[in-house]
Parts: structure tokens; sequence; C-alpha cells
């Protein structure tokens, strides 16, 4: 792909990955978002969104990628600058239409202002589970039927916008990912009363929401979420082959491995 990149750098691993790998892109953090990036990027303000456009096109810049977990920032409308004023209305109308709205709406400010808006997984080869992917021991007849119903949770749920994950265990569903996120999630199911597994150990699904923007919401999992799913007492873990990113690749099949887990990556 033609034309210098920007990072938009959030929390967590993959931003730190992305710019190793692309060591010309301009980094770009924001105000009250943490990052690890912090130190030598270009530090914005949300609400001055008209000086990071102009500083970006400045820089020759003509994809961008977001990167890491980004978290809905507290704003001050005090600060906001002719462009943020002109966007606050469209911007406080998709926060209504769930975290997928909003962000299809994102992207859609930067294109209109001339920005290519790129997967992480398009500018850094190797994140994407592929399908036959697998790790560990093969999921018993349980653990299929589980694997089946959370798929079928996840479906259901798909059009509503509410999350990407799901945990069953002997066909109930002991949980769904919200806004909280996979962390919550498990916490949750590892503090559920054993009696709700009925003897089963359950298994965790990860899967795209139906007709979701890969660019800026891809699915993720990394060694954090397999110790999670270790700590739940789960059997293993099914990602949704091909629109699920798996963040320090060698780390998390080796983390499944000591785990005695299994990874498994499918059509979900």
């Amino acid at each position: 792909m033609a034309g210098r990149l920007a990072i938009l750098a959030c929390a967590g691993h993959l931003p730190v990955a992305i710019a190793r790998a692309n060591p010309d892109a301009m980094v770009i953090t924001l105000e009250g978002i943490p990052s690890a990036l912090e130190e030598g990027s270009e530090r914005h303000r949300l609400e001055e969104i008209g000086a990071l456009f102009a500083a970006m096109k400045a820089a020759g810049v003509e994809r961008m990628v977001f990167a890491g977990a980004l978290a809905r920032p507290a704003l001050d409308p005090s600060r906001f600058d002719a462009e943020m004023t002109a966007l606050a209305p469209r911007l406080m109308q998709a926060l209504s239409k769930g975290d997928d709205g909003l962000l299809r709406t994102v992207i859609d400010v930067f294109e209109e202002q001339g920005f290519s808006v790129v997967g992480a997984h398009q500018v850094l080869p190797g994140l994407v589970a592929e399908a036959g992917l697998a790790v560990g021991p093969a999921p018993d007849a349980a653990a299929e039927a589980d694997i089946a119903r959370a798929a079928e949770i996840l479906r259901g749920i798909s059009p509503l916008d509410i999350g990407q994950g799901c945990v069953v265990a002997g066909g109930q569903c002991l949980g769904i990912e919200t806004v909280q996120g996979t962390d919550a999630l498990l916490g949750f199911v590892a503090a559920t009363d054993p009696k709700y597994r009925r003897n089963f150990k359950g298994v965790y699904v990860k899967a795209a929401k139906e007709g979701q923007d890969l660019r800026i919401d891809m699915p993720t999992i990394g060694p954090r979420t397999v110790q999670a799913v270790a700590e739940a007492g789960l059997a293993g873990v099914v990602i949704d082959a091909g629109r699920v990113m798996i963040l320090d690749r060698d780390a998390t099949l080796e983390a499944v491995r000591d785990a005695g887990l299994f990874l498994v990556a499918r059509d979900v």
C-alpha cells in the first residue's frame, strides 16, 4: 500500500507491534487515552481535531490505522475547535448507535479528510488467525456442543451490537461480552458458582459481529486472554477464522499449551 501511514496509538501491545513494523509511520497519541507509545509521539486533543487533521496532512499522511484499546475519553466542549464543533452533533448521534455505529462514523470523518483508514491486519501481516489453526487437545463432544451453542448465541446478539465473546458450559450460557470487555466477562465466569456448569468445563468463543467494520474494531486475543480463560477453568477457546487477531502470537500459543487448553480457529 502506498502513502505514509499514521498510527493512532491507544492502549495495549498492538500499536507497539505496528510501529516496529512501520518505522516511518507518524505516531499519534491522544490526551486522556493511555498509550505505550506516548514518548516520541505527536500528542493531540480530540477537542482540537482540526489541528490533528492539519498535522497529518502536513506530515504527508495518506493512510491511518487505529490500534489498541480505544476508550471513550471525556471531552471538554469549552475546548472544541471549529472542526469539532461542526462534528459534535454527528458524533453525539452516532453514540446512540453502539460501538460499531460510532466507529463507522469515526472512519467516515477521517476518510472525508482524505485519509484512507486501514485495518491493523492490513499493515501487520500474520495477525489474523487462519482457518485450521489448532493448538492443544482437540475439543471433545461436550466442548463441541458448547461451541455450537456459543456460536448460536453470538449470531443471535450480533445485530444488537453488544459484544464479541460468549462462554457456555454444558449448554448453559455463563456470560456474554458487553462494554466492560473480555477480562470482565471471564472474571465474572471465574467467580460464578460451579453448579451452573453442570460438571462441564465450558468454552470461550470469540467472533466478529455481523457486518462489523474490521478495520477499526477487529476482535483480538492474546496471552492475557489465555490466562483469564485458564483462571476461569474453561477447556479452551474458539475464534472466528480470518476475523480475529492473535496478538503476540508465539506467546499466546505457548500460553495455550502451558495451560493445557485448546485454541481452534474456524468459521463461527
